[in-house]
């Protein structure tokens, strides 16, 4: 099992793409508009970075957020918050701020910054914009991600099934009449980037194979219109596949995620795996409050979360789950039943304060790590030993994920 605690930040900077002694066609061909303008363009960046170390049994922490806060917003502020990174912050006066580049320069610097901690930075995921974003890792390798948005309708269905039959695989879903989403595919290129561009894939042709798959899906009956969709199970699973399928052919994509809604979304890879992602949550307050500690440590290591009275969350769970296509189907997993059972988990803890009413808490603290921990417990008897990655979000700047 491994266990990393991801925080969240924000900052604000310019930047301009290009390559010293190209041509300005030649660098619009390879970065489009973000080429242009001799002064740079401006994004809101959102930064991710996760942590990997041995929990600490006694204050249930991997490592304090406060004290992550603390080194990373300061890093932010001093090198890149409200910068033109290309003339305020090395090395992006010799090397191309690309959303790679960017990525490997701040995990690197963070990792600089917690050479005494046990726990290390590992990984820093960075969105650029809504379409935009990169992941590095601290092996050195990087995955790009590029979004697109389309509607659709669709039918799930299994041809040559009666309605009735389909009706008890899929539910309301099956009617003959269909539904409609508004999906989102995020499609992932995985490598490192070209050291003369900063880029990792081509990003015209990537954008123009997603450009044109947009321009297939978008405001079509998918059951009815596309054609490698005809013939076998309508599911989100198949869909999926169709459509990594299609971006590994033009593009050698290494990944698609498929979000059909904000509450489910489908994964398939290179390697042929599929996955299921669902998500939920529950309302509950805690007291961050450790038993093996004294009264004036609490205090020192939780400070406002060790309040008496406590405080509470609004907590996320996103439970992902693999398994074999089933091709009878079309599916990895009953979707419905998969929601029963991640809900009647949850549910015991709705509602609840969790260190008064949740026995797990009686003897530690309700920290996110050891809440992540006990869900998988709880969790995977119950999904057949599908489970492969649950996250737990405690707000939208602090997420646990365990996986497999």
């Amino acid at each position: 099992m491994r266990l990393t605690v991801s925080r969240r930040f924000s900052f604000s900077a310019s930047h301009r793409l290009g390559v010293p002694g190209w041509s300005d066609d030649q660098n619009r061909s390879t970065f489009g508009r973000e080429a242009d303008g001799r002064y740079g363009h401006g994004h809101n960046f959102v930064a991710n970075f996760g942590f990997k170390g041995e929990v600490d049994r006694r204050t249930g922490m991997m490592v304090n957020l406060a004290e992550i806060k603390t080194r990373v917003r300061g890093l932010l502020e001093r090198r890149f918050d409200h910068r033109f990174l290309n003339g305020d912050t090395p090395p992006f006066d010799r090397i191309n701020p690309t959303t790679e580049n960017l990525a490997l320069a701040l995990l690197e610097e963070a990792r600089a910054l917690f050479t005494d901690s046990p726990a290390q930075p590992v990984v820093c995921h960075l969105s650029e914009s809504a379409s935009s974003e990169a992941t590095a890792f601290s092996n050195g390798s990087v995955e790009r991600h590029l979004w697109i948005d389309f509607s659709a309708a669709r039918r799930t269905h299994v041809p040559g099934l009666t309605d009735e039959q389909n009706r008890d695989l899929f539910g309301r879903a099956a009617s003959p009449a269909g539904h409609g989403h508004h999906y989102r595919l995020r499609a992932t290129w995985s490598g490192q980037p070209d050291q003369r561009t900063g880029q990792l894939i081509d990003e015209a042709a990537a954008r123009q194979s997603l450009d044109r798959l947009r321009d297939e899906l978008d405001h079509r009956n998918l059951s009815v219109e596309l054609d490698a969709f005809k013939a076998q199970p309508n599911t989100t699973e198949v869909l999926a596949g169709l459509l990594f399928d299609r971006l590994h052919a033009a593009s050698s994509a290494s990944r698609v995620t498929l979000h059909e809604n904000p509450a489910f979304a489908v994964e398939h890879s290179q390697t042929g795996e599929t996955r299921m992602i669902v998500r939920s949550g529950f309302t509950a307050a805690h007291r961050l409050h450790s038993p093996h500690l004294s009264a004036a440590e609490n205090q020192d290591i939780y400070s406002k979360c060790n309040n008496p009275a406590g405080h509470g969350h609004d907590y996320r769970v996103a439970c992902t789950v693999t398994g074999p296509l089933d091709s009878r189907t079309g599916r990895v997993a009953d979707l419905v039943g998969l929601n029963r059972e991640l809900d009647g988990v949850l549910d015991d803890w709705r509602y609840r304060h969790l260190d008064q009413e949740v026995a797990e808490f009686t003897d530690q603290p309700s920290t996110g790590e050891n809440i992540v921990r006990l869900l998988w417990a709880k969790l995977e008897p119950r999904l057949a030993h599908q489970l492969i990655r649950l996250r737990l979000w405690e707000t939208d700047n602090n997420r646990f994920t365990l996986r497999r």
